[in-house]
């Protein structure tokens, strides 16, 4: 069997952790730059809010409805994930990190009559020692326990934990179930199995499997295994490194400077660089983008990109941030204002396995010396403790106007109570 554990609401419960007012207020979390709504609490999806809504739509909503708002704190999130994670793997053989709010859970050795009970303790144990409420799936496939996860969320009754994998319930939930819902379905596939009037997934398994080989390919025939209950997604134990890397932000008004540009597109490149180091990677290649506003046509408008192909891959800081100035200073258009820049690793490979050059230039063991320090002060006494000169910070050109405070990661912000 395996198990899906899915925080609910995570951004809003995260919020609720460290304010209880919060509780049984509609809360809402806003994108990047308080842009628009990436989070809801049931509350605020009562009113009628929906996701992506932008927050000028619905300004008056929020003063008529009392309507709590919150600029995303992805250092709090990220850090109260880690916390769930953790105690997840205290209590499951393996557990496969699918999201910063869900993971997959091993249960083959629990046996049957008990994952029931199992499922309920966990979910009561993760809101006791992490304040996060919890749903947990738990079906004979990834894509059917993703279906029993959401069942939690709409049955309190369920105690937050959805035993299903007799025949006769699986059909029964399946036959209700918006076929647009299913996990593996994308739009372009729901769209089309629409228009064919199959609005179920109990309409969709009753397709032959030549008909969605035909018609939606092998990712189609996979979940149409998976909600027959054959296994088709193999749980991984271990997260698979990433073969890409991209780190960029819309700034909160346009950037004519290139050496604001500079700054942001440092900081970037020294957060990617760091993410290489965490999964043992170098990368080879390199890609900086700058865009001006689409939206605005009164403005003139350029987009470009740059890409370099490095000799010998790498993982410094130094190298990276370097090479990131110099494709910056090339498709930098003075007059225009950026609104969005970004920079991109690919061509990664184990650090492990880079080849010098003959005649390489850069003193590497020194390089692989200084980010390991640089690195473990970091991590220690906080992120951006030490870091190169030209680098700024993600805050910076960000509009965040409604951000709470990094109750867990600063020291300065620790939760202080009153007796």
């Amino acid at each position: 069997m395996i198990g899906l554990c899915d925080c609910n609401n995570f951004f809003v419960s995260c919020e609720r952790v460290f304010n209880p007012s919060l509780e049984g207020r509609p809360v809402i979390v806003l994108s990047n730059n308080d842009g628009c709504v990436v989070a809801r609490s049931n509350e605020a999806k009562a009113i009628g809010i929906k996701m992506g809504q932008p927050l000028y739509q619905i300004r008056n909503l929020i003063k008529e409805q009392n309507i709590a708002v919150h600029s995303a704190n992805y250092h709090l999130y990220g850090d109260m994930s880690h916390r769930v994670m953790s105690l997840l793997k205290q209590h499951v053989r393996h557990i496969e990190i699918y999201s910063i709010d869900e993971a997959f859970l091993y249960l083959d050795d629990i046996p049957t009559d008990k994952l029931k009970s199992f499922g309920e303790e966990l979910a009561r144990t993760v809101r006791r020692c992490t304040g996060i409420p919890v749903s947990i799936g738990i079906s004979p496939t990834k894509t059917l326990a993703k279906i029993a996860s959401k069942l939690c969320k709409r049955y309190p009754r369920l105690k937050s934990a959805c035993l299903m994998y007799r025949d006769e319930d699986v059909t029964k939930v399946l036959s209700t179930y918006p076929v647009s819902d299913i996990w593996g379905i994308g739009r372009r596939h729901g769209k089309m199995l629409a228009g064919l009037h199959i609005d179920t997934a109990g309409q969709f398994c009753a397709l032959s499997e030549e008909w969605v080989q035909n018609r939606m390919g092998i990712t189609g025939v996979r979940t149409w295994n998976e909600l027959h209950g054959k296994s088709c997604i193999t749980f991984t134990h271990q997260i698979a490194d990433r073969q890409s890397i991209t780190v960029s932000r819309s700034f909160s008004k346009e950037l004519y400077d290139i050496e604001e540009l500079h700054r942001a597109i440092s900081t970037f490149a020294g957060i990617a660089a760091e993410k290489l180091r965490k999964q043992r990677s170098a990368a080879q290649q390199l890609q900086v983008f700058i865009l001006t506003n689409r939206h605005r046509d009164d403005r003139p408008q350029h987009h470009e990109s740059a890409v370099k192909h490095l000799i010998t891959p790498t993982d410094s800081t130094l190298e990276i941030v370097k090479e990131a100035a110099t494709l910056l200073t090339k498709i930098y258009r003075k007059g225009f204002g950026y609104k969005k820049a970004g920079i991109s690793l690919s061509a990664i490979e184990p650090a492990d396995t880079v080849q010098g050059e003959l005649f390489d230039t850069i003193d590497r063991p020194k390089h692989k010396q200084l980010m390991a320090a640089i690195d473990k002060i970091n991590a220690t006494q906080g992120h951006d403790a030490v870091k190169i000169v030209s680098q700024g910070s993600l805050t910076e050109h960000t509009n965040r106007q409604y951000v709470s405070k990094q109750y867990t990661t600063k020291w300065e912000d620790i939760i202080v109570v009153n007796v």
